[in-house]
């Protein structure tokens, strides 16, 4: 099983877009996150460290600047999805990936608290 650590510039930009309120609320997260030609696009205008910051894994041993890098997308890459932040929750807590299950959820208390 791969191990992750958290990404801080990744949780630093989703905090931003949360108080920015660039976010969407409900969504059917697996119709909606980023599909291989959706992040082929996104990188062909933006850099690896734009795209690393929509991950909140860093998956250990893999390089940077390969997909194989980054892991547990929040958002569409263009806004943070509660729906995403669930599934990184739940992810996370299904693989005994704590670290980064515990960012989800301070996340997604602070989307959550942002709308209340």
């Amino acid at each position: 099983m791969a191990k992750y650590t958290v990404n801080p510039e990744a949780v630093a930009r989703a905090r931003e877009l949360i108080d920015a309120r660039q976010y969407v609320l409900d969504s059917d997260w697996g119709t909606v996150q980023p599909d291989a030609a959706a992040q082929n696009a996104y990188l062909k205008s933006h850099s690896w460290e734009e795209y690393a910051r929509w991950h909140l894994g860093l998956t250990e041993g893999a390089t940077d600047g390969t997909k194989a890098r980054y892991a547990f997308v929040y958002g569409d890459l263009r806004r943070v999805h509660r729906t995403a932040l669930i599934a990184c929750v739940y992810r996370a807590s299904e693989w005994r990936h704590k670290d980064i299950e515990l960012a989800a959820h301070d996340l997604l208390q602070r989307l959550d608290a942002k709308t209340a």
